[in-house]
């Protein structure tokens, strides 16, 4: 498999050429769900976005606590020395990207075979077991262990916004099977539209 730790270690060559065709859209812009949650936060209403994609766009819609339980395409390190590099100095080296120290660099992704950050798990952890309202959104609830912090909410109204049915749909007070960036926009056109009377 091309995204796991063992295939980038093994062959970092083959791994960056799928990596940056593939994974890495700088032009991709914020949809209606990343620019709601983003609104939702500045209205004090939303603590916390726990993610599993890496591609930024909750940052670029303007949201500022984002747990990204994989990492994200904008931070890259020295497998050796640790030192930070941007995105642009990936997209830039060719091949395989190495560090001023002569070790080649990585993004800080979580690779399949690689377990996530547990400072990162604990961050969200502790973000679910303090909600209110839990909203979890545009996900299946399959892949684990993400899919089971869903047991740490201990609060009164869990939300379920997917296009298909998932395992927690029964534990849900409110569930919604649509577009999760469709529901979102709507919801908040409406509550604007109410701060606005």
């Amino acid at each position: 498999m091309i995204l796991s730790a063992p295939f980038f270690y093994k062959y970092p060559e083959a791994f960056y050429e799928f990596y940056k065709a593939k994974l890495i859209y700088l032009n991709a812009k914020p949809n209606n769900c990343h620019k709601a949650l983003a609104d939702l936060e500045k209205m004090g209403k939303l603590s916390a976005i726990i993610t599993q994609n890496i591609d930024g766009l909750h940052q670029a819609a303007g949201s500022k606590n984002v747990i990204e339980l994989h990492g994200t395409i904008y931070k890259n390190y020295c497998v050796k020395c640790h030192r930070e590099y941007t995105i642009d100095y990936l997209l830039q080296s060719k091949g395989i990207p190495y560090c001023e120290c002569g070790h080649f660099i990585r993004p800080n992704i979580v690779l399949y075979e690689e377990p996530l950050n547990n400072e990162i798990i604990f961050k969200a952890i502790s973000s679910i077991s303090r909600a209110d309202t839990l909203i979890i959104g545009g996900t299946s609830l399959v892949v684990s262990p993400a899919a089971n912090l869903i047991e740490y909410f201990n609060g009164s109204n869990l939300v379920l916004i997917n296009k298909s049915t998932t395992n927690a749909d029964k534990k849900a007070n409110l569930v919604i099977h649509d577009s999760v960036g469709k529901v979102l926009h709507e919801a908040m056109a409406s509550l604007k539209s109410s701060f606005a009377c």
